[in-house]
């Protein structure tokens, strides 16, 4: 397949650019100088990971996500739930390093899971002391035990690697890598041939201003279908490229979330301006949505900080403030983890905050936002 970029009217996408563009910096520039732009962020990565799923068809609940990610699940995990972790664990790793990152060869292997860890050897055990006289049964007992043991620290070593990728969001080591198979992947579907086709209308539209570019590479990754399993990753990039095109340089706008206020019809046009207008007038969405979120979140954070006029310098409150503003929900279990208190503790200081309970039980409680 090959994307024609000279089919797309760009005389008809300016406008829509240009609105899009000035509000996402509008968007940018806002959370840059806000009291609370760490927590908001986060709450992004949270929004843009379940719209993401959203608009691939797929639902998870926020508070299964933010508990998942805290590792505090109710339930066992679902197949939905691991992709949008590693969607939330994406961004992460995306806004963690430089803006250019994404798009070099190791990051974008990385993002795309082909990048192995290294798996780090056992580390070596010293030999038992044989200076005293032991009987020859004791020797061999001793030796058979440390190769036992020696067999064990290989097994934690791998188990270790594996739990520093799911943690830090890198691949995970070679032996629990996806492997290609033909009942799991098409044999026909070259994701290299298709990336590099990518490339090249990447390397065709640099002229072009970048918040029209990202839609027009939004739209090049939708159609040729880079990724077989792993759609969402488009959406991320074109998210990476605003941030490194200096559009939004201060964070990575929840482009998803704006997908989700675009009728389909309009996503999936046969015309291709058609398609990019949608996209850009998703990406105006985006950002409108985050700026009505951010201040809402800001006149809650406002309300809640009212309340420790007059609290003792030594009161866990404003740690519960900037935790609750910055996960859509927070459990008994993360407020014990995050501010050290004790479980009745815990429900006291929520109590205190007057925040909306959103479970409705009395075992397991949870709390957000009003």
């Amino acid at each position: 397949m090959i994307y024609d970029i000279s089919d797309v009217q760009i005389e008809k996408l300016l406008i829509a650019a240009a609105r899009a563009g000035e509000t996402l910096a509008r968007l940018d520039e806002r959370i840059d100088r806000s009291p609370m732009k760490h927590g908001f962020i986060e709450r992004q990565d949270f929004t843009d990971a379940i719209s993401s799923m959203w608009v691939d068809g797929e639902l998870v609940h926020m508070e299964d996500l933010v508990l998942h990610d805290a590792h505090m699940d109710v339930r066992a995990p679902t197949h939905e739930m691991t992709a949008a972790h590693r969607i939330l664990r994406s961004r992460r790793l995306i806004f963690s390093n430089a803006p250019g990152w994404a798009f070099t060869a190791p990051g974008l292997s990385r993002l795309r899971g082909r990048a192995a860890l290294a798996e780090e050897p056992a580390p070596p055990r010293q030999a038992p002391d044989h200076s005293r006289d032991e009987d020859t049964d004791a020797e061999e007992e001793e030796t058979s035990l440390d190769g036992a043991f020696s067999e064990l620290d290989a097994l934690l070593a791998r188990s270790a690697a594996t739990l520093d990728a799911i943690t830090t969001g890198s691949a995970l080591p070679p032996m629990h890598r996806e492997e290609s198979h033909a009942i799991i992947n098409e044999p026909d579907w070259d994701e290299d041939e298709r990336l590099k086709e990518w490339w090249d209308v990447h390397a065709r539209t640099e002229e072009l201003p970048a918040i029209l570019r990202t839609a027009i590479l939004l739209d090049a990754w939708n159609m040729i279908e880079v990724l077989q399993r792993s759609p969402w990753l488009g959406r991320l990039l074109a998210s990476a490229f605003l941030r490194d095109g200096a559009v939004t340089p201060d964070h990575l706008p929840a482009l998803s979330a704006g997908l989700r206020a675009v009728p389909r019809e309009r996503r999936h046009a046969r015309n291709q301006t058609q398609r990019v207008l949608a996209l850009l007038d998703s990406f105006y969405e985006a950002a409108q949505a985050s700026m009505k979120e951010h201040d809402r979140l800001t006149h809650a954070r406002e309300r809640m900080m009212r309340k420790l006029a007059g609290r003792r310098s030594s009161s866990r409150l404003p740690e519960l403030v900037e935790l609750v503003v910055s996960r859509p929900v927070v459990s008994a279990a993360m407020i014990v983890k995050e501010l050290g208190t004790t479980p009745q503790g815990a429900i006291g200081l929520a109590n205190q905050l007057e925040l909306r309970e959103v479970t409705g039980r009395g075992r397991f409680r949870a709390w957000g936002m009003l």
